[in-house]
């Protein structure tokens, strides 16, 4: 692949001829390369992987049966060939070493593995699995493949390795879970590479698509004519627009220019290693890739991906013979097509046909401790020992391999827990900042789990102070949502609940020193918002620590709506109820006909302490009644009316008592 020795452009500069012929003398000497360090945790440095017990491993591991020598001895043969026809092409990722320093081809590291957890019958599950449980480190030349190759059982033992190590242990659950799976050994950017996703918007924050509007389809609606512009107006808008457009041209090129990453001296010879998950199998709709770094697909056209060597799985060995000048994006994944793609290993040789192989269906295999999990140990060697012993559930419900992950994204940090590490149940965090640096909180967003509150998620505005807690459905108090800046009572407080599960159907309350409003959902008597108004309350000497409500505030008014009752005749259906409770006053006001345009209102007041307007009637000596001379004959019976009041003194008590209700409820 011509990619792999120049430049994507045609046209270099002298500093990007001299950035390659630096990278040719990095490839001469590993030592001599530079590792981004600071996209890379400190401690992946640490690790002696000379030290490591390899005691405990089968013997399988340690040394290689006749038939495995066979199949390195046709891969000394394939190579042989491959250089003799393509000189020009780097060497082939065939057969390193092992952890115990024996030559393994690569195939035979591919151990396909189902583990007894349901989260890992999916792909999006392997891939969130291999890339929390560990601990990336970079490649020591990044310009070569590694020169040794360790199994996914030393792997999962120590939780850290390279995209390699990350790639074969992914792609062995894949396989294992029945995808069409296979390891790609190729090239990527310096980001991908090094695990740099500090230019990546953080998933949690991007939007989902916009669904486009329905475009009414007649198109022999009638289309009224538009006003006709201004030519005045527009006038001025070009003449602000040619004032504004030099400065803002000249402060969107300085924010490129901040903004812009600077430029790789290595781009197209970085080496990485991803998974391919071909369409077909597990009803996998379109080929796409998965970078093990991360746990994320990618198209195969992701600009990311600039060049694939080669591939293989656990029962063969292909080589691109694509051109890769453009990446990934307009190469063909048939592995079928000789053309495109140069096959290891023939038909009549190909590790599944060989008879010593269990006849078993991929798509269908689940691995046994008892069995060979590993598809090619079975032919060249004994049966090594299976992952799923490696992987108790403790270890799996903990995937994080110090207890804790941060990822850094463009002006966000994202942390993660394992569950049960924090006592408050706090398993993730996500912290966005108003700048590039991460210096200035805007906002912070927890998840939790296993809460008795069943608190689910906290967002908090630091701008505001404005806090919103999120919870799942079985709350004692059937709460949905809680917004407020102080937990002290009467500070502003917005609750919103399950209210197909609550008997009064309450949707949501507001609440602060001097008003509370209800909003209900459903409800047989139409009822849809209840407004009540306080007054001040009455100073009195309060004891340390004395709850409000044994000074409860003074009620003023409760306001009702209701929707329209279509049972109901129009001038028997109330709109809307107010209820002035020191003034005494109880206002009614019905819904509209289809032919009304003024509303029949009824208000009754007592009369005790003043006189009798002209316009009222009593009913009681406490109380009389006034209507407009519009309304309907059924609000001017006297004897109604009287009924209706009695009514109304009712719900009123039964009202204030709901209030208070409501108050202890916040």
């Amino acid at each position: 692949m011509e990619v792999l020795e120049e430049e994507e452009e045609v046209e270099q500069k002298a500093e990007d001829v001299n950035s390659l012929n630096i990278s040719d003398d990095l490839e001469d000497d590993e030592t001599d390369v530079p590792v981004a360090e600071d996209s890379v945790p400190s401690d992946v440095f640490d690790f002696d992987w000379s030290s490591i017990d390899t005691a405990h491993l089968p013997s399988s591991y340690k040394t290689n049966s006749r038939k495995e020598k066979e199949l390195l001895h046709l891969a000394d043969h394939f190579h042989q060939q491959y250089t003799h026809l393509c000189p020009d092409r780097k060497p082939l990722f065939l057969h390193p070493v092992n952890e115990c320093g024996v030559e393994k081809f690569v195939s035979t590291t591919v151990r396909p593995t189902l583990l007894p957890y349901p989260e890992l019958y999916y792909w999006s599950g392997c891939a969130s699995f291999v890339a929390n449980y560990l601990t990336m480190e970079p490649l020591k030349c990044p310009l070569k493949p590694p020169s040794s190759l360790y199994s996914p059982t030393t792997i999962l033992k120590y939780q850290r390795g390279n995209s390699f190590d990350f790639t074969v242990l992914l792609c062995s659950l894949l396989i294992g879970a029945g995808y069409d799976a296979y390891c790609v050994h190729g090239y990527a950017t310096l980001e991908m590479c090094s695990l740099d996703q500090t230019q990546e918007l953080c998933p949690l924050l991007r939007k989902p698509p916009e669904v486009p509007e329905e475009v009414d389809p007649n198109k022999y609606r009638i289309r009224f004519p538009s006003e006709p512009p201004s030519k005045f107006e527009l006038q001025q808008e070009a003449k602000e627009k040619e004032e504004i457009e030099p400065v803002q041209k000249e402060e969107g090129e300085k924010e490129v220019e901040v903004d812009k990453p600077k430029r790789d001296p290595l781009h197209g010879l970085r080496v990485h290693a991803w998974v391919l998950v071909l369409s077909g199998k597990r009803k996998v709709p379109e080929t796409f890739f998965i970078n093990a770094f991360t746990g994320n697909s990618h198209s195969t056209t992701d600009e990311g991906f600039l060049g694939i060597e080669s591939i293989w799985n656990h029962r063969n060995y292909w080589v691109n013979m694509q051109d890769c000048r453009k990446g990934c994006k307009d190469l063909s994944f048939d592995l079928n097509d000789s053309i495109c793609w140069e096959i290891m290993l023939s038909e009549s040789n190909k590790l599944s046909e060989l008879p010593e192989l269990h006849k078993r269906d991929m798509d269908d295999m689940v691995s046994d401790p008892n069995d060979g999990s590993r598809a090619v140990g079975t032919l060249y060697g004994p049966s090594s020992m299976c992952l799923t012993p490696l992987l108790p559930t403790a270890e799996f419900e903990n995937p994080y391999a110090q207890g804790k992950k941060v990822i850094l994204y463009e002006k966000a940090k994202l942390e993660k827990w394992a569950p049960y590490a924090n006592g408050n149940g706090l398993v993730e965090r996500l912290t966005v900042y108003a700048d590039l640096d991460r210096s200035e909180e805007v906002e912070v967003k927890k998840w939790f789990k296993n809460r008795e509150d069943l608190l689910d998620m906290r967002e908090v505005n630091k701008q505001t102070q404005l806090t919103t807690d999120y919870f799942r459905p079985g709350h004692p108090l059937l709460l949905k949502a809680h917004t407020y800046t102080s937990l002290e009572p009467e500070t502003g407080h917005i609750v919103e609940f399950y209210h197909k599960a609550r008997l009064d159907d309450l949707w949501k309350r507001f609440e602060n020193a001097t008003e509370m409003t209800e909003y209900f959902v459903g409800r047989d008597d139409f009822l849809h918002i209840r407004h009540t108004e306080f007054g001040e309350r009455e100073k009195k000497m309060q004891m340390a620590g004395t709850r409000t409500d044994a000074n409860p505030r003074p009620i003023v008014q409760i306001k009702e709506c209701f929707h329209r009752n279509p049972e109901k005749p129009a001038d028997e259906d109330i709109e809307e109820r107010i209820f002035m409770v020191i003034d005494d006053i109880i206002q009614l006001t019905y819904h509209l006909e289809v032919h009304d345009t003024i509303a029949s209102k009824v208000a009754f007041s007592r009369v005790i302490g003043r006189e009798r307007k002209a316009d009222e009637i009593f009913l009681t000596r406490e109380w009389c009644v006034k209507y407009q001379p519009w309304s309907s004959e059924k609000h001017k019976n006297i004897l109604r009316l009287y009924n209706l009041l009695c009514e109304l003194r009712e719900e009123l008590k039964q009202l204030k008592q709901q209030v208070r209700d409501a108050e202890a409820e916040v």
